[in-house]
């Protein structure tokens, strides 16, 4: 049950509930496209004359659209419903420690067109550069469709309110307000969000058709840092000082290599694709300078490969990528035991490895996990195909439109 929060609420008025149900219909259509009326009707059990009132009110915010018309037995064919996905752009921004991605897509998440370049770290020359990319973007693929805005992810921690990035170790940014001038450069509103919570809102709010892990689940994203998004009973968890999620960062051996962020053995310097390099090539992360790691996340040797000699019967290859799947599966049996989750997803470059490593990482979590339930938790991959961090980016314009009202 949750306690009703005095100091912060909002009073229900006579349109609250119309507001609630109209919701309530959107996401139904969303989830259930192509619907009529008469299916929409029974989901949410009330009157198919109700139902046709919230229709039209959805159509004329230009929401929802009718389709095609289906075959009927006897009586007047349905008129098929459609959320209004492909005349709705964003463009989606994924910062990174070595490259920037940047992709225009319909408001479904559904890509148009994408492209990616080296991350530019001066924040002056980073917005200059980006709006320009995203003018031009706009331009050659924006079929003339209304854009609704930007989102753009970091591998750090910022204040959604504010848009200001606290603090992105990997990057240097400190306290730094990107959304003000991107906006100006751009005119258009820009949504900046930490790119493993922005990954599990697009779990959240821009899968169909599988199951989401119920309203509770943890999304963790393995990449050049390790990125974290945790959702409670429908909602991401931000925390206080929006810093919520940040395992990453949760100490694995105080003396082990240092991490970007300043500290030694945190648990990213043990799963990244940079630890994972590391392990294999033999480097001392803790003498390596920060321009000495970019340089080894640009090279042209990746995790990939490091998987693919694995594969090939590298027995070093095979020994770095096993045991960069025990130390995530202890870290996971850490989170198992804090957070409790219906389900874990993984996404990263690792994960391609899965087949490999899964038994590894299942038997690191039942050596750490406090009950047998717990060591039972559901791990499912994310298709690294689906660009979860820019369908995360996106979700950060595309979400709120069908978000729950707020009362009380």
């Amino acid at each position: 049950m949750r306690k009703i929060n005095t100091r912060d609420f909002q009073v229900a008025t006579r349109t609250t509930s119309r507001d609630i149900n109209r919701h309530i219909a959107l996401n139904l259509i969303r989830e259930h496209q192509p619907i009529s009326r008469a299916d929409l009707a029974r989901g949410m059990k009330m009157t198919r004359g109700v139902v046709s009132v919230l229709v039209q009110e959805l159509i004329a915010q230009g929401l929802i659209y009718e389709g095609a018309t289906g075959e009927a037995a006897r009586g007047r064919k349905p008129t098929f419903l459609h959320i209004r996905t492909h005349d709705r752009m964003v463009v989606a921004v994924d910062v990174r420690f070595t490259r920037t991605y940047l992709m225009l897509c319909d408001f479904s998440g559904r890509e148009l067109a994408i492209e990616s370049y080296d991350t530019i770290f001066s924040i002056p020359e980073f917005v200059k550069d980006l709006a320009g990319r995203i003018r031009k973007l706009l331009k050659r693929q924006g079929l003339g469709f209304r854009c609704e805005g930007i989102g753009l992810v970091v591998p750090g921690m910022v204040d959604q309110r504010t848009g200001k990035i606290l603090n992105a170790p990997a990057l240097g940014w400190r306290d730094v307000d990107i959304r003000t001038k991107l906006s100006g450069a751009t005119g258009l509103p820009v949504h900046i969000e930490n790119s493993g919570r922005a990954s599990a809102l697009a779990q959240l709010w821009l899968k169909r058709g599988e199951a989401t892990g119920g309203h509770n689940f943890v999304y963790i994203s393995v990449s050049d840092g390790v990125g974290l998004g945790i959702v409670v009973n429908g909602e991401l968890l931000r925390g206080r000082d929006h810093i919520a999620g940040e395992f990453g960062h949760m100490p694995i051996n105080l003396d082990g290599p240092r991490c970007m962020c300043g500290a030694n053995g945190c648990w990213e310097v043990y799963t990244s694709n940079l630890a994972t390099l590391a392990r294999y090539f033999g480097w001392n992360l803790s003498k390596h300078s920060p321009k000495r790691l970019k340089e080894a996340e640009r090279s042209a040797f990746t995790v990939l490969d490091v998987v693919a000699r694995a594969r090939s019967g590298d027995s070093k290859a095979l020994d770095a990528v096993l045991a960069t799947g025990r130390f995530l599966g202890l870290g996971i049996a850490t989170i198992i035991n804090i957070v409790n989750p219906d389900c874990i997803y993984l996404a990263g470059e690792i994960t391609t490895a899965w087949d490999l490593i899964e038994d590894t990482v299942r038997q690191a979590i039942g050596e750490r996990a406090l009950t047998e339930g717990a060591t039972r938790t559901p791990l499912r991959v994310a298709s690294a195909h689906d660009y979860p961090r820019l369908r995360g980016a996106a979700a950060l314009i595309a979400a709120p439109t069908f978000a729950a009202p707020r009362v009380a």
